[in-house]
């Protein structure tokens, strides 16, 4: 067994909440065995308040968290990621760029809480479930096996992981 750090990469459109969250979430979660970053296809140039808030509150640092596009990592000398995951259902739709060492990737997405239109309460309400589902998602995912399961059952498991609770891919969803 290797102590082996893993790069994990978040990938969303507007890089901008989900894939903020999961990285601050896996930042801290993955004790030290994973280093999580974030990226969008278009992303928004700043991270929403509320995905803030949420970290904030849940006591995960977020004072790193800028967004920014995913070129980013697709550039020499960025990290080499062993695992890419999409958090929402476009930017799992796009043309990625092609990544080095051909990480792991599965989709794992969830509603858009920045989308939420409402009360404040109700904006910071799905801003909290989005980071408990990513939390989830996370915990499954650091949880596995990593150095005793081949790649393909590593694959089977992480695209089951992104079917737990709060899916947004309706098409593969167990009947």
């Amino acid at each position: 067994m290797t102590d082996r750090m893993f790069n994990v990469l978040f990938l969303c459109t507007g890089n901008s909440a989900r894939s903020i969250l999961a990285e601050a979430i896996l930042n801290q979660e993955g004790k030290g065995r994973f280093r999580a970053y974030s990226a969008g296809s278009q992303p928004k140039g700043q991270v929403h308040p509320l995905a803030l808030n949420e970290l904030q509150t849940l006591g995960y640092d977020a004072q790193a968290a800028t967004s920014k596009s995913w070129d980013v990592f697709a550039q020499q000398g960025a990290p080499q990621m062993d695992f890419i995951f999409t958090v929402c259902d476009s930017a799992a739709g796009e043309a990625c760029p092609v990544w080095i060492g051909h990480p792991i990737t599965a989709h794992w997405g969830i509603e858009d809480p920045a989308a939420v239109e409402g009360t404040e309460i109700e904006k910071a309400r799905a801003f909290a479930q989005a980071a408990r589902f990513l939390k989830n998602r996370i915990t499954a995912f650091v949880n596995l096996p990593m150095q005793s399961i081949d790649r393909m059952a590593l694959e089977h498991h992480l695209h089951q992981i992104g079917m737990m609770e709060g899916t947004t891919n309706t098409h593969t969803r167990p009947a």
